[in-house]
């Protein structure tokens, strides 16, 4: 069985930082492209960021930009998403999602085909 497990979200204060995981399981991530996804209630789930098997990364959110780091650890099969100076407007569920591919970075969500069952992270004083 093909999965994908985030972990790591939670509730934080404004300026705090935490570390998404996306563990797979029943397939190896090192040759797909990975991509952290974000949705907030009432609106469109976004692209964060993703990173490429040769562990190229792009940001797609500009207001996350420098702020949030994607990365991976192939020997322990998960991806992470570090995000600094967390705030309010960070609150969503994040997703983490996979797909095959050669070194390419995808913001559409319809590009993935396996996705996690998403993480909560509220900022929040």
């Amino acid at each position: 069985q093909l999965q994908l497990v985030e972990s790591g979200g939670g509730v934080v204060q404004p300026g705090g930082t935490l570390r998404l995981s996306c563990a797979a399981s029943g397939f190896t991530l090192d040759r797909y492209t990975v991509g952290w996804f974000r949705q907030a209630p009432g609106k469109e789930r976004e692209g964060v960021a993703c990173i490429v098997r040769s562990g190229g990364t792009t940001t797609y959110l500009r207001s996350a930009k420098g702020r949030v780091t994607i990365s991976r650890d192939n020997a322990k099969n998960t991806v992470y998403l570090q995000m600094n100076s967390l705030k309010p407007e960070d609150t969503a569920v994040y997703y983490c999602a996979a797909v095959l591919s050669p070194n390419v970075c995808y913001d559409v969500p319809g590009r993935y085909n396996y996705w996690g069952q998403g993480t909560q992270v509220t900022v929040s004083s």
